[in-house]
């Protein structure tokens, strides 16, 4: 199922809390600023931040001897010419630390952490401070918005769904390295994971991408054919009184939003749904996507979140 082996997960493990022990933090930005950073000329690694946050070359005398063996006994190293290449990086969000994907994320099945992980973190965190019973993370990447949600409070069951198994593999790195029990499931959005659950939290893939890679490509005219689908397939599957937390990007074409437009309509003719909030977290991201033609008629991308409750009887 995983795309690591467990010696390899192991040996992540191993890489992530040596980190941790080095006191660690990274921030992850978008991939165009970190672009704009790299081109200041900046190409060798200095320090463990230039390493495993920008993903520069380094030699090999510039990592303690553990962490280098970690690398490589996760097959996570490369030489180009005469220097070495983390496949991996690592992010902070809070006092939790992330493995996933090295800077350019241009695999199909790469696994991506950025701004939107900080975004999508607090916005779950706002709407259910203390989450029991079963939650599950749709499409959950690294694994960030549920092992944030359990980091103050741990649910009965923390269910980790992706279809990308290699996401898989890294959330449960993630997980050990954050100390959480997490049940790991590889769904195409539900499809995989049984009964009802008590929270359903998502944060999918919702751009139009050329190159159609699953971390990023959303379907439909503009990135919004996942999310649309995500809220249809997960409210009939939430328990009484159960919460839904979705948070993606809205195109807005002549000042409409249209993933609104295509989710009112499943929220307005469910009669369970009891309470409805639809917010904008940002309201301008990824503005440097609007140069394609995909979005020749957008005039933004919004970052939005929605929360929906079901009735308790």
């Amino acid at each position: 199922m995983f795309a690591f082996s467990d010696a390899q997960s192991t040996a992540l493990v191993d890489l992530g809390r040596a980190l941790q022990a080095a006191q660690y933090k990274f921030v992850t930005i978008t991939p165009a600023s970190h672009e704009r950073v790299l081109a200041r000329g900046h190409t060798r690694a200095r320090n463990l931040r230039d390493v495993f946050g920008w993903s520069l070359a380094f030699e090999p005398e510039l990592l303690p001897a553990e962490m280098l063996r970690a690398l490589e006994r996760a097959q996570a190293l490369e030489q180009r010419e005469n220097l070495l290449h983390a496949l991996v990086r690592f992010s902070t969000l809070g006092r939790q630390l992330f493995v996933h994907s090295a800077f350019p994320t241009t695999g199909e099945d790469a696994v991506f952490f950025g701004p939107d992980t900080y975004r999508f973190c607090d916005f779950i965190r706002r709407h259910v401070a203390a989450p029991s019973g079963s939650v599950v993370d749709v499409g959950c990447g690294t694994g960030a918005g549920g092992l944030a949600l359990a980091s103050c409070s741990p649910p009965r069951r923390l269910i980790l769904s992706e279809i990308n198994p290699r996401a898989l593999a890294l959330a449960r790195v993630n997980a050990e390295l954050a100390g959480i029990p997490v049940e790991l499931v590889q769904s195409d959005v539900l499809r995989q994971v049984a009964g009802e659950h008590d929270v359903i939290i998502a944060n999918p893939p919702y751009m139009q991408d050329q190159a159609a890679r699953t971390y990023r490509h959303g379907g439909g005219a503009y990135g919004e054919e996942l999310s649309v689908r995500i809220v249809r397939e997960c409210l009939p599957r939430l328990a009484a009184g159960g919460t839904f937390l979705l948070y993606t990007g809205a195109p807005i074409v002549d000042g409409e939003d249209v993933f609104y437009q295509h989710v009112r309509p499943l929220l307005e003719a469910n009669a369970r749904v009891a309470q409805v909030q639809y917010e904008q977290v940002d309201v301008d991201v990824f503005g440097e996507e609007l140069v394609i033609p995909a979005y020749a008629r957008v005039e933004r991308i919004a970052a939005v979140g929605l929360s929906v409750r079901v009735s308790g009887g």
